[in-house]
């Protein structure tokens, strides 16, 4: 059995320091281990020698170095894994959504991104034999789109008591960028006291467009998100959680073959998240799911479709 370590065992952390650390939302040492030298000195008020060498002593009180392959596909062994609530979508990904990730729904308005968050914030409740993880969500909402009722539907459709369901989602609303990272930093807190395995960030764009237009504004716009995208990374890595984002579409006049519409967020965005999907309307309440990157998966997609029960596969509407 592994050894639990505090922040207090690694070398140069003193109780003022971990109060330090722990106030700025660092409460375990894997996350110091992870946390860049500059955010240290940020968020927690230490200087940069300081954090330099008890970033080190936190890896080197982990064994972070060199390990092989062997080890790293051990490793993976821990991963778990979300039901959608569909077999298309679920096969599409191997599993489901996966752990110690981050995926990427993209797609227009109506194409179902929201549908699919408000099915995982349900699904990852399910018992791990039913294709949950038997954990708690939370849902960061930069569109106000977030509807328990909706939630209700599905639970109801799953067997399962709503009033249960909707108290272990714990929700926020983002107005602006900074509260919207403010939020990411805080649910590090929330994670282990809580038993919280999927995060929901719907949208991750939508906030910085409309605060950074403009080729101008790109650069800035562009840190920002990278260090947003980190940020989750790290929490999906540290805990052994489940990151799902949203992401719109922006159209590019300029094309004159092909598809006008690419996902917005550019190369940042495309390098930060492990799987992308996109999803398309077809006809009537049906939707086309279809992998666009993946470090495991070819390009693939199916078919699936939106009912007041939720996500489901298509041949249970015929």
């Amino acid at each position: 059995m592994a050894v639990k370590h505090e922040l207090e065992d690694v070398e140069g952390v003193g109780p003022a320091t971990a109060e330090k650390l722990r106030e700025a939302g660092i409460t375990s040492v894997e996350a110091l281990a992870v946390t860049p030298t500059r955010t240290l000195t940020e968020i927690a008020e230490l200087t940069e020698e300081k954090a330099s060498v008890i970033t080190q002593n936190a890896r080197a009180l982990l064994n972070i170095r060199f390990t092989t392959a062997k080890d790293v596909l051990s490793k993976r062994a821990n991963i778990g894994f979300v039901t959608t609530g569909t077999k298309a979508i679920d096969n599409l990904l191997g599993r489901g959504i996966e752990t110690q990730a981050i995926t990427e729904l993209i797609g227009e308005y109506g194409s179902g991104k929201t549908q699919i968050c408000h099915e995982l914030c349900v699904t990852v409740q399910l018992p791990v034999e039913q294709g949950g993880l038997g954990a708690r969500a939370l849902f960061i909402d930069t569109e106000g789109t977030f509807r328990p009722e909706r939630i209700m539907n599905i639970a109801k459709n799953f067997g399962l008591d709503p009033d249960t369901i909707l108290g272990n989602i714990i929700y926020a609303r983002a107005y602006n960028s900074d509260h919207q990272m403010l939020l990411a930093d805080e649910a590090a807190n929330l994670v282990v006291p809580n038993n919280v395995r999927l995060l929901v960030v719907d949208s991750v764009i939508t906030h910085l467009r409309s605060e950074y237009p403009g080729r101008e504004a790109l650069a800035p716009r562009q840190q920002k998100l990278n260090k947003h995208l980190h940020q989750l990374l790290r929490m999906s890595d540290i805990y052994n959680m489940a990151v799902v984002v949203t992401n719109q579409i922006q159209s590019t006049p300029d094309t004159f073959f092909g598809n006008p519409n690419k996902p917005a967020g550019g190369n940042i965005l495309a390098h930060g998240t492990t799987y992308r999907i996109w999803l398309r309307k077809s006809k009537e309440s049906r939707r086309i799911a279809r992998i666009i990157d993946s470090p495991m998966h070819p390009e693939s997609e199916c078919l699936f479709a939106i009912t007041t029960d939720g996500i489901i596969d298509v041949e249970e509407t015929k």
